[in-house]
């Protein structure tokens, strides 16, 4: 069993989508600054005098990164950036879940639907489903990675 979770062609997939899900998420950020700086001011949780540079850092850094573990450049460094930007995304959900408080994810920009507070409420738990899943395929990037490098 192990050695199918670790194999290379299931490797190859994961990243794929891994890197095609930051991309996607990065160029969406990018093309709109202001507004993923609003996104993350909405979160509380960043000192104002760093939104603006997160907003212009993060999403770079999610392309890049991407970009990186799709051509399998440095892939299990790639790999463990996304997992780490995913515990920080999943950390930032939950606290404001916790608190009660509706932010939109700024997963892929910003929303331009209007939503209740319940809805956002429920988008937030069905983000951190999500990331809790893109965390595990990114734990699986990693553990092959490190297994193909031990092998070397």
């Amino acid at each position: 069993m192990r050695g199918r979770l670790l194999s290379p062609w299931l490797t190859i997939r994961i990243q794929f989508v891994l890197a095609a899900f930051f991309v996607v998420a990065g160029i969406s950020k990018i093309a709109d600054p202001p507004g993923f700086a609003h996104e993350i001011h909405n979160y509380q949780l960043v000192p104002g005098v760093a939104v603006n540079a997160m907003a212009l850092v993060l999403p770079w850094l999610e392309v890049l990164v991407g970009v990186a573990l799709f051509l399998g450049i440095a892939s299990l460094s790639a790999s463990r950036i996304l997992a780490f930007l995913l515990a920080v995304f999943i950390v930032a959900l939950s606290i404001n879940l916790a608190r009660g408080r509706p932010v939109d994810c700024g997963c892929f920009g910003t929303s331009t639907v209007v939503k209740t507070a319940e809805q956002r409420l429920a988008d937030m738990k069905l983000a951190i489903a999500r990331d809790v899943g893109l965390l595990i395929l990114a734990a699986q990037s990693m553990a092959a990675e490190r297994e193909r490098l031990r092998r070397r």
